[in-house]
C-alpha cells in the first residue's frame, strides 16, 4: 500500500518514533561503533560542521571527506549529518546569513535591498533559476562566508563532546564487565 502524500511528508520531517527515541537511537549507535573515541568524534563533528554549510545535496559527502581529512569514522559522519534536517535548517541558514553579513561588512538589509529581494522573489515564483544564479549568489555567498566560522565552531564543541562521553561510556562499560566476571567467577578474582 503507497503511503499518501501527507505521510511522505511527514515522515521526512519527523521520525515515526519520535525525535527523543531518534536521538536515543543515534546516541547508541554512536556508543556502539567499533572504532577509538577519537574517530568516533572526529565523525560525529564532521557531519556536524558541514550541515552549518548552505550546501543542502552534498552534507554526506563532505562530511566524509571532512572525515577522512581528520581520520573520523565514517558512520559517524553520517550520522552527525543528522544535525543538519528540516528542522535545524532554518536556524542554521540565518545564523549562517548574520554571521557572513557581519563579516562582509553588511548592515543588514536595506530598502534597495529589499525591493532587489522583491524582484527576486518574483523571478523564483517561476522557478529557482528562472532568473540565472545571479539571482541567488550574493545571499548564497553571505551564506557560505558566514557558515564556514560557524562550522568550525560546531566542529570543535562537537568534537569536545562526543570524545568525553564515549571515553566515559567505554570506562564505565569496562568497569560494569569487570564486575560482572568478578560474580561469576568469584574465585579466579580473589586469587589474582
Amino acid at each position: 500500500m503507497r503511503a499518501g502524500l501527507w505521510n511522505r511528508i511527514r515522515d521526512n520531517l519527523w521520525p515515526r518514533m519520535g525525535m527523543r527515541r531518534y536521538s536515543l537511537y543515534l546516541r547508541k549507535r554512536v556508543m556502539r561503533l567499533s572504532a577509538s573515541p577519537h574517530a568516533i568524534a572526529a565523525g560525529v563533528a564532521s557531519g556536524a560542521a558541514v550541515s552549518m554549510l548552505p550546501l543542502i545535496g552534498v552534507h554526506f559527502v563532505l562530511g566524509f571527506v571532512l572525515a577522512f581529512a581528520t581520520r573520523g569514522n565514517m558512520i559517524a559522519a553520517a550520522i552527525g549529518t543528522a544535525w543538519g534536517n528540516p528542522l535545524t535548517f532554518p536556524f542554521f541558514f540565518a545564523a549562517s546569513y548574520a554571521v557572513g553579513d557581519w563579516l562582509t561588512g553588511g548592515g543588514g538589509v536595506n530598502a534597495s535591498e529589499v525591493a532587489e529581494l522583491e524582484a527576486t522573489g518574483a523571478q523564483l515564483s517561476n522557478g529557482l533559476f528562472s532568473g540565472g544564479l545571479h539571482a541567488i549568489w550574493p545571499t548564497f555567498k553571505t551564506m557560505l562566508v558566514g557558515g564556514l566560522p560557524l562550522a568550525v565552531l560546531v566542529y570543535g564543541v562537537f568534537y569536545v563532546v562526543v570524545r568525553l562521553v564515549v571515553t566515559r561510556f567505554r570506562t564505565l562499560r569496562q568497569a560494569r564487565l569487570a564486575r560482572k566476571r568478578d560474580l561469576e567467577n568469584p574465585v579466579q578474582s580473589s586469587t589474582n
